[in-house]
């Protein structure tokens, strides 16, 4: 078996998109997260992988619900701020309630899911998130690899159509 130390080196050679996934119960919770992909176009659903220990994990198991923030080019601090363990990370973010979940005003998309499976995976849980609202608008991406942020290169040179909003009923 490869050991944690490669396997970490090799895993961050990954390109990701920096997200920082968020929750609500007797206030806000959040976290930065790389560990985030699209699952399936019918229905709209996304993974999260949150590690066990994550203070955000209970909030979301016990509400079924979380948000996610996509962030854009130029939020590498709200990306290290939410990374820390510190106390309150919404003190200094500019953020707001939206469908009930704190949701950050600077993030070019925002997402509302619904928690359709939580399952366990070594240290950490992957949530099954069922979208049911969704904005974006065009801006180049936060990514995060070989242990440092950045953006996709060839987003400057791509021509730009046009983004619609997803916006789906929340059972809530």
């Amino acid at each position: 078996m490869v050991g944690e130390h490669a396997f970490r080196d090799l895993m961050a050679a990954v390109c990701a998109q920096v997200t920082i996934v968020t929750a609500a119960e007797g206030g806000p919770f959040g976290t930065t997260v790389s560990a985030f992909a699209s699952l399936s176009l019918r229905p709209p659903m996304v993974t999260v992988a949150l590690d066990r220990g994550s203070r955000l994990l209970e909030p979301v198991l016990r509400t079924r619900r979380f948000g996610v923030n996509v962030l854009g080019q130029g939020q590498e601090e709200t990306a290290r701020l939410f990374a820390q363990r510190s106390a309150n990370r919404f003190a200094a973010a500019d953020w707001h309630y939206d469908h009930g979940l704190p949701r950050l005003s600077g993030a070019p998309a925002w997402l509302v899911c619904e928690l359709a499976q939580a399952v366990r995976g070594g240290d950490h849980m992957l949530l099954l998130g069922a979208v049911c609202h969704a904005e974006t608008r065009t801006a180049p991406p936060l990514v995060y690899g070989h242990r440092a942020y950045g953006t996709h290169s060839g987003f400057a040179t791509r021509p730009r159509r046009p983004v619609t909003d997803l916006i789906a009923a929340c059972s809530h």
